[in-house]
C-alpha cells in the first residue's frame, strides 16, 4: 500500500491490507482506492500499474503519481545456474512530481499451509563488498518445520528470504497494528517482536516501507523517477528424497554445487538482477516473435502465461556432473515426476532449453535402470506424492502402461534429434547452438554435464552448447547407449500390447479406463517407431530396420481399425462406432518429422549426421507386400508415416466440432484439456488452428475458474471445472 505525506489517504495496493484498516470515518486517514491503469505481461514479468492522484494542497494541474509494481521470475534458456536459484524479484517503479510513501509486507501463509503453524523469524543484514550500502533479510520458517512434507499442496520446509535496500525502514509486528500505524504515520519503527506464535494468532507481518522523494525543489515540467528492488526467495535444503541407483538418497539444491552459503546466494541473485532480466527480456521476446508465427495474436499472451507455469512445477536438484530436474503433478494428486505430465510440457523444454527435458528424464530413467521398479513397461511416476520419489517397487503405480511406454520414447527420440543439427538455423531452440562445442567421452559421466560454465560477453554461469556439428551426435549416443536396455524393453511392451491396447487408462485417466482407444494406439505406434530411430543413433541397423517394419504394418492396421466407416474422423475406440475423438497423439508424428516420409523431405537428423564421416542416408524400406525391388513412384507412395490424409479429415472434423470454448476432448462429454488442444491445433489446417486457439482465448478472458490456468475445463457453459478443480499444471 502507499500514503501520500499530508494528504490522511491510504491507498491499498496488492493483496488486502484494508482488512487490518479501519473504515471508521474517525480514523486518522482515509483508506482510498487508486485508479487501476491495467496489466501486462511477458514470459517472465508481470507489471500492474496504479495512479495515485495529487493532494489537493498542491495545484490542480498536478499530475498523478504513477506506480508500478514489477515481478520479475525469470526464465533464462542460456543459464541453468540462474533458473536453478528459487528467487524471484518484485520492483517498484514511481513516476511524479509529490512524495508517495510504500508499505510491502510478507506474512506467514508463505511457509505453512497450515494457518496454525507456528512461526518464527529474524532479521538478517548483509554487507555489500566494501560498499556503504548493503542488504537486510527477513527470515521467516515455522518453528518445527517439518521436512520433505506437503499441506494442501504447500511445503512445509524451507526459510522464506524477503530482502530489501539497508536503507529502508522495516518492522515485524501485528498486521493489526504495524498496518494502521503505517497508514497513519507512513513509516515504520524499526523494530522486531519477537513474540513468537501462530500464523494466525495476532497475525504476524514482516514489513518494510520507502519514502520516494520525488517533489524536487528545481523547477521542471519532468517529473521525478525512482524504484526500489526486493526479492522473494524460498531456500530448502533437502529439496527433495530420491530413490536413486545408491538407494534412498536426500538431494540438494542444484545451486548448493556453486553458492558455499546462503548468503552468498541471495547476493548474488540481488545483484544479479540486471542480467537475469536481460535475459529473461531476451527469451520473451523470442518466444512472442515465434508464437506470434502461429497465426493466432492470442496465442502469444496464452504461451507467455503458460511459460512460467511450467517452471513454477519445477526444482533443479543433483550436482554439475550430474543435473537433475524435479516436477510436482500440481494440483491433481501431487505425483512426482509424472511421465505423462512431462509429456505435455516437453514442446516447452525442447524449445526453451532441451537439457532440462534430459534433466527430467534422468532420474525416471536411472531409478528403472536400477532395477527397483519391477514392471516391464515404463513407470507412471517417482513416487505418491512429491516431494518424496521413493518409487514403487511393488509397482503398483497407476495404471498407464501403453500411455507412459509411448510418451517417454517419443521424448527420448525428440530429444536426441534437438542435439543433431548442422547449423544455428537447424537448431531446434534459437539458444541451443550459443557456447562451446567441448565434449567429455567418458561412459561414466553426465552426457549433458554443466562442469564447463562459461562467461560470454561479460556474463558468468552460462551453459554451453547443446549439441550440434560432431558434439551432437557424440553427446546423442552417450546418452542412448546407457540405458539402451530400457528403451528395448518398453517398445517390446509396445509391440506386444499397443496395437489393440487393453482396458487400460491414458494419460486422460479423469475419464475412466477403456479398451482398444484409438489414440492411444497411436501414440505405442509412434513409440515404436521412434525406437527405430533411437536405434538408428547408435547404428544398431538390425533393431532399426526391425522397428519401423513393425511400427510401419501396425500403423496400416491402425487405419483401417480406427477411422469411421465413412473416413471422415477418427473414432474415440475401434468398437465405438459413433463416436469420435480429438488426436492429439497425431501432434508427435509431425514434431519427429514422420509426415515427411514419402517426401522430398524424407530425412531424418540422424541420416544428416556424420561422426568423423559421411553418414550414408537410409532409403525407405519397401513394404513386404510389395513386388518390385525398387521404391514405388512418389505418386503410388504413401505420403507419411501417419497418411496424410488423416491430418485432413481431422481438421476438417474439429472444425466442425468446435465449442464456445475450445475443442471437446471426445465425444462422450464436453470439457477439454488445454494441453491437448494446442497439440491438436498444431497439426491442423491454419483457418482450423486459429479457430481453436481463438476459442481457447476466448475461455482465458471469459472463463469463470478462477485460479491459475487450467488445464481441464467445460467448453460450454461458464468455461469452469468439469468437477476436478486442476490448476496451476505444468
Amino acid at each position: 500500500m502507499a500514503t501520500v505525506p499530508g494528504s490522511g489517504n491510504v491507498y491499498p495496493l496488492l493483496g488486502r491490507p484494508q482488512d487490518s484498516l479501519s473504515l471508521d470515518t474517525h480514523a486518522e486517514y482515509n483508506v482510498t482506492f487508486p485508479a487501476y491503469l491495467g496489466a501486462q505481461f511477458d514470459a517472465s514479468t508481470t507489471n500492474f500499474t496504479y495512479s495515485i492522484p495529487a493532494p489537493q494542497s498542491l495545484s490542480k494541474s498536478t499530475k498523478p503519481v504513477e506506480l508500478t509494481l514489477s515481478f520479475l521470475s525469470p526464465i533464462t534458456p542460456t543459464s541453468t545456474l540462474r533458473q536453478s536459484i528459487p528467487a524471484s524479484y518484485m520492483t517498484v517503479h514511481v513516476k511524479g512530481s509529490f512524495d508517495v510513501n510504500l508499505y510491502v509486507d510478507l506474512n506467514g501463509q508463505w511457509v505453512s499451509g497450515n494457518r496454525r503453524s507456528q512461526i518464527v523469524w529474524d532479521l538478517a543484514h548483509q554487507q555489500l563488498g566494501k560498499s556503504d550500502k548493503g542488504l537486510k533479510t527477513w527470515q521467516i520458517r515455522r518453528e518445527t518445520e517439518l521436512l520433505l512434507s506437503e499441506e494442501r499442496d504447500q511445503a512445509e520446509w524451507g526459510t522464506l528470504h524477503f530482502t530489501a535496500p539497508s536503507d529502508l525502514r522495516h518492522e515485524a509486528g501485528t498486521s493489526g497494528i504495524v498496518r494502521p500505524r503505517f497508514a497513519r504515520t507512513g513509516t515504520l519503527q524499526n523494530a522486531i517482536d519477537d513474540d513468537y506464535r501462530g500464523i494466525m494468532e495476532d497475525e504476524p507481518i514482516f514489513a518494510f516501507s520507502k519514502w520516494f522523494l520525488l517533489n524536487s525543489s528545481l523547477p521542471s515540467e519532468l517529473p521525478t523517477t525512482d524504484s526500489v528492488m526486493f526479492s522473494i526467495a524460498l531456500i530448502q535444503n533437502p529439496v527433495a528424497q530420491y530413490a536413486s541407483a545408491r538407494g534412498l538418497t536426500f538431494m540438494r539444491p542444484l545451486w548448493a554445487s556453486w553458492f558455499s552459503s546462503v548468503t552468498d546466494l541471495l547476493n548474488f541473485h540481488y545483484l544479479d538482477y540486471a542480467t537475469a532480466s536481460s535475459l529473461a527480456t531476451n527469451y520473451s521476446a523470442q518466444l512472442a516473435i515465434d508464437a506470434y508465427k502461429s497465426g493466432s495474436d492470442d496465442y502469444v499472451d496464452i504461451v507467455a502465461l503458460t511459460a512460467r507455469q511450467v517452471m513454477g512445477a519445477t526444482v533443479f536438484s543433483g550436482t554439475p556432473d550430474d543435473p537433475i530436474l524435479f516436477l510436482k503433478e500440481i494440483s491433481s494428486n501431487g505425483n512426482f515426476q509424472t511421465i505423462d505430465v512431462i509429456f505435455p510440457s516437453f514442446p516447452f523444454f525442447l524449445y526453451t532449453n532441451p537439457r532440462w527435458l534430459a534433466y527430467l528424464l534422468e532420474p525416471l530413467i536411472e531409478h528403472m535402470l536400477s532395477g527397483q521398479y519391477p514392471n516391464k513397461y515404463a513407470m507412471h511416476d517417482l513416487g505418491y506424492h512429491f516431494p518424496n520419489a521413493t518409487g514403487h517397487a511393488d509397482g503398483r503405480d497407476e495404471y498407464m502402461p501403453v500411455e507412459e511406454c509411448g510418451n517417454i520414447l517419443i521424448m527420448g527420440l525428440a530429444l536426441v534429434n534437438s542435439l543433431i543439427y548442422d547449423t544455428s538455423a537447424a537448431a531446434g531452440s534459437v539458444w541451443s547452438d550459443l557456447g562451446s562445442q567441448s565434449f567429455d567421452p567418458n561412459p561414466a559421466t553426465s552426457a549433458f554435464s554443466l562442469k564447463n560454465l562459461e562467461t560470454r560477453d561479460g556474463v558468468f554461469g552460462l551453459d554451453d552448447s547443446w549439441g550440434g556439428s560432431t558434439k551432437g551426435l557424440k553427446q546423442a549416443r552417450k546418452w542412448v547407449t546407457k540405458s539402451y536396455r530400457l528403451w528395448k524393453q518398453w517398445t517390446s511392451y509396445l509391440i506386444e500390447f499397443s496395437l489393440r491396447p487393453h482396458f487400460q487408462l491414458s494419460t486422460d485417466d479423469f475419464a475412466g479406463p477403456l479398451q482398444l482407444q484409438t489414440n492411444l494406439a497411436l501414440k505405442g505406434i509412434l513409440g515404436i517407431k521412434a525406437m527405430s530411430q533411437i536405434s538408428q543413433t547408435i547404428e544398431n541397423e538390425e533393431d532399426t530396420k526391425y522397428y519401423k517394419n513393425i511400427s510401419e504394418t501396425y500403423v496400416s492396421k491402425w487405419t483401417e481399425y480406427g477411422i469411421s466407416r465413412d473416413g471422415s474422423h477418427a473414432k474415440l475406440a475401434y468398437h465405438w462406432y459413433g463416436s469420435w475423438t480429438t488426436l492429439y497423439n497425431l501432434y508427435a508424428d509431425t514434431l519427429l518429422c514422420f509426415h515427411l516420409e514419402g517426401t522430398s523431405s524424407a530425412t531424418s537428423p540422424l541420416q544428416n549426421s556424420n561422426n568423423n564421416q559421411q553418414q550414408q542416408q537410409q532409403t525407405p524400406l519397401t513394404p513386404s507386400n510389395k513386388k518390385h525391388n525398387n521404391p514405388p513412384p512418389s505418386s503410388d507412395r504413401k505420403l507419411g508415416f501417419v497418411p496424410h490424409n488423416i491430418y485432413k479429415i481431422q481438421s476438417t472434423w474439429y472444425s466442425a466440432v468446435l465449442q464456445t470454448y475450445g475443442l471437446p476432448l471426445d465425444s462422450r462429454h464436453l470439457y477439454t484439456k488445454s494441453d491437448w488442444e494446442f497439440f491438436a491445433a498444431a497439426v491442423t489446417s491454419p483457418s482450423t488452428r486459429s479457430q481453436i486457439l481463438n476459442s481457447v482465448a476466448k475461455w482465458v478472458n471469459e472463463t469463470s475458474t478462477d485460479r491459475p490456468f487450467t488445464d481441464l475445463y467445460e467448453t460450454e457453459g461458464t468455461g469452469g471445472w468439469p468437477g476436478a478443480h486442476f490448476m496451476a499444471r505444468p
